[in-house]
């Protein structure tokens, strides 16, 4: 499926689309996170057709770019240093690292704590940003065990009744998913999924659990996790935004 590119000027706004052309009988437009415009248009439509449809439908298309816009940049490259923010359960916390002589004395304070909005940390006075960052993400795996079986045992209940074989739990970093289910029975869950509003990560355990009952993404998968959980659009929208 080949894609190609357009634009429009709307005020002082240049909107660039990219558009391909599907087996379908409407046109579809829409604007993703990242603000990009992507059309998807029937056979046979030519470029003059699909730029006409985007000036009717220029208005929309900005509101929803300036609604995106507000949330950029979505994740920041973090370069683990004093006083950036990093998210925990959807909140944003300061990182204030304290350094210390590694020949102070044989106290052995944890070496990250959540306080009063912070997260404080401990180091050796000449730790680089790569240990700091392990430190950070230790933290982070800790507690991913404890808050995601936290979600699992609130989300399971409704299976539960339904007969189905309950999962194992399990944690293991993925590069594009949040979680998975495998045939053997595993539910996987990304640990990066921590810095997630806990309804976000409910959304994805419940997600993955329904495919307990449908494997593929279908329409009756679709169903039935509209039935488990009627807002789960919204719990995605809200997961896309603040992590993508």
């Amino acid at each position: 499926m080949n894609s190609f590119r357009g634009a429009i000027a709307f005020g002082k706004e240049n909107i660039e689309f990219s558009f391909s052309h599907v087996d379908r009988k409407t046109l579809e437009i829409a604007v993703h996170p990242d603000q990009a415009v992507v059309i998807k248009a029937p056979l046979g439509i030519d470029i003059g057709e699909i730029q006409k449809r985007v000036v009717k439908r220029v208005r929309w298309i900005s509101r929803q770019r300036e609604f995106f816009r507000q949330f950029q940049p979505l994740t920041p490259p973090r370069q683990y240093l004093g006083g950036e923010t990093h998210l925990y359960l959807g909140r944003r916390y300061r990182l204030k690292i304290n350094r210390e002589n590694q020949n102070a004395g044989a106290r052995q304070a944890a070496p990250l704590r959540l306080v009063r909005g912070y997260f404080q940390m401990t180091v050796n006075g000449n730790a680089t940003s790569d240990q700091v960052k392990a430190v950070l993400e230790k933290w982070y795996a800790v507690h991913a065990k404890i808050k995601f079986r936290e979600s699992f045992e609130h989300c399971w209940p409704h299976f539960e009744k339904l007969s189905l074989t309950k999962p194992q739990l399990q944690l293991r970093t993925m590069k594009k998913r949040w979680g998975s289910l495998s045939g053997k029975g595993i539910l996987t869950l990304n640990p990066d999924l921590i810095r997630a509003p806990r309804e976000c990560i409910d959304y994805v355990v419940t997600h993955e659990l329904c495919h307990l009952q449908n494997k593929n993404h279908g329409h009756d998968f679709l169903r039935i996790l509209e039935k488990v959980m009627p807002d789960w659009k919204r719990r995605k929208h809200k997961l896309e935004l603040l992590l993508s």
